[in-house]
């Protein structure tokens, strides 16, 4: 089951974030990113925050599952939506952890016939 955008429309209100937070669909689904960091997937109307030091210390409770088949497990955060103080700082400080995002290589310029 797919995502519904109802879903990822709250999640972005609830964060609170403003243009920080971004999100991309990928195969039906949905990665949100704050500040070009990837922090969290949006799978089957569930919110997967990325496994770091922030979740097991601002959330050590949450319960964890695979977002999809054969992924490894990763908490859900579905508890803190109704939470937005604290689904704002565990998305700050998760991003806080997660590498700089690579910078995109140029695209060559197609030969013309």
């Amino acid at each position: 089951m797919a995502t519904d955008q109802d879903f990822i429309d709250y999640v972005a209100e609830q964060a609170g974030l403003g243009e920080r937070l971004t999100r991309r669909k990928m195969f039906g689904e949905y990665a949100f990113y704050v500040d070009g960091k990837v922090v969290a997937f949006a799978c089957d109307n569930s919110l997967f925050v990325k496994p770091s030091a922030a979740a097991a210390t601002l959330a050590p409770g949450l319960p964890q599952r695979p977002p999809y088949p054969g992924a490894k497990d990763y908490p859900v955060v579905d508890e803190l939506l109704d939470d937005a103080d604290a689904l704002h700082r565990l998305l700050l400080e998760t991003a806080a952890l997660m590498p700089e995002p690579k910078p995109k290589k140029p695209r060559k310029a197609r030969a013309r016939r």
